[in-house]
């Protein structure tokens, strides 16, 4: 049974908490996920009262990047799938001519 957030340290319940807040950034052509906006980071820090501000982003960065993988497999996956011809028809690349 995979752990649930109430099973980490507090600095890195902190971590996932702020981690959800950030806004994600998209690629807009591809549909590409780049990540969080970190641009707000030190004012939600600030907010929350976050005491060790350098631990807490370490694991922040830390969820991001496995997040980050994870989205991007998802939608690589989704995109290939997509690709394939629906239905029954013919394909008029495969005709021989």
């Amino acid at each position: 049974m995979p752990p649930n957030v109430g099973d980490y340290p507090y600095e890195v319940q902190v971590a996932f908490f702020i981690h959800d807040i950030l806004p994600d950034r998209w690629e807009g052509m591809s549909g590409h996920y780049m990540g969080k906006d970190m641009s707000s980071l030190g004012t939600l820090l600030e907010v929350w009262e976050v005491e060790d501000r350098r631990e807490t982003l370490y694991f922040i960065k830390h969820i991001e990047a496995r997040n980050s993988r994870k989205i991007n497999k998802e939608n690589e996956q989704k995109s290939k799938g997509s690709n394939k011809p629906k239905g029954g028809g013919i394909n008029s690349a495969d005709i021989q001519r």
